[in-house]
């Protein structure tokens, strides 16, 4: 059963698509699970999904089902950046995650891989096999994955070891001030909600670096550079600095404004990687442009 708290920018969403945003499944699939009798708002059945919500109400969702194995599927939009016997470097759009997993009736990275006839190593959990590190659902961009069991072993030692270089695009509301910084504070489940994180005294350590490159009128297209990994780490921090991701509003963002500009997902986009290559031992490095929702977005702010 997973517990969620309703954050104030779902006020007065449909019961299916504020569950759908804050738990990453489709909305076809909380509609099955409600009309199955899965869903609970505040202790009582919600028996229609366009029942309305409200801020501080709590879902309980029975997702009791889990997804087995690898399922090939075919992933019209995600692009091959790179693929050599050792690894494959993939363009993932938003709404496709890392590796099956519990919940998530969606498209996944390992399965379209599997669609597309790329071979992936047998190392890691049968769901998660070749995945050395993950972006969330609603993130697009570059992910590595290993297509050997040396590269997987080298590549998970890597990300360990803080030696790979990852850089986002994120466009948070406001303006950030100082202009460039970083933000060092600890990441930790949040105590109110299973499926959310948030900055906390006992949480692990995580580091955020940051340059302004594009100020608006609401708010700044940003360059981060991560030194650490943890979940939603980019989305936790600035929303900590009362500057969230742009139509993110598990952490904060106004819906108003993701609805000018025809957001569904938080403005965030794994623009660049580079590492040393597991098999020829020198360093590669690459690079992705945001998709077309994302840029359609700058456009209308900047206008």
């Amino acid at each position: 059963m997973s517990v969620l708290l309703v954050p104030d920018g779902l006020a007065g969403e449909r019961a299916d698509v504020a569950a759908a945003r804050m738990t990453g499944l489709t909305r076809s699939r909380l509609a099955a699970l409600i009309a199955e009798g899965k869903v609970l708002l505040d202790g009582a059945l919600v028996t229609k999904a366009s029942q309305r919500v409200s801020p501080g109400q709590v879902f309980d969702i029975d997702l009791a089902e889990r997804r087995s194995g690898v399922r090939p599927v075919r992933i019209d939009d995600m692009s091959i950046v790179y693929d050599d016997p050792d690894i494959v470097v993939v363009d993932k759009p938003a709404a496709v995650a890392a590796h099956p997993s519990l919940g998530w009736d969606g498209p996944d990275v390992v399965s379209g891989l599997a669609g597309a006839g790329f071979r992936i190593t047998t190392s890691g959990a049968p769901e998660r096999q070749g995945i050395v590190h993950r972006l969330d659902v609603g993130t697009s961009g570059l992910m590595v994955v290993a297509k050997s069991e040396h590269a997987y072993t080298m590549l998970k030692r890597a990300f360990r070891d803080r030696t790979v270089d990852k850089v986002y695009l994120a466009l948070v509301q406001g303006h950030l001030d100082p202009l460039e910084g970083t933000i060092d504070a600890p990441i930790g489940r949040h105590p109110g909600s299973e499926w959310k994180f948030a900055v906390t005294a006992d949480g692990r350590p995580s580091i955020t670096h940051y340059e302004v490159i594009e100020m608006m009128r609401s708010a700044c297209l940003v360059r981060v550079h991560l030194e650490t990994g943890r979940t939603h780490q980019i989305r936790v921090h600035f929303a900590a600095l009362h500057h969230p991701c742009v139509g993110d509003p598990l952490y904060g963002s106004d819906p108003k404004l993701a609805a000018r500009l025809g957001l569904d997902r938080q403005w965030l986009h794994a623009a660049e990687l580079g590492f040393v290559h597991p098999g020829s031992g020198e360093y590669v490095h690459f690079e992705s442009e945001p998709p077309p929702d994302l840029t359609r977005a700058l456009e209308l702010l900047r206008d």
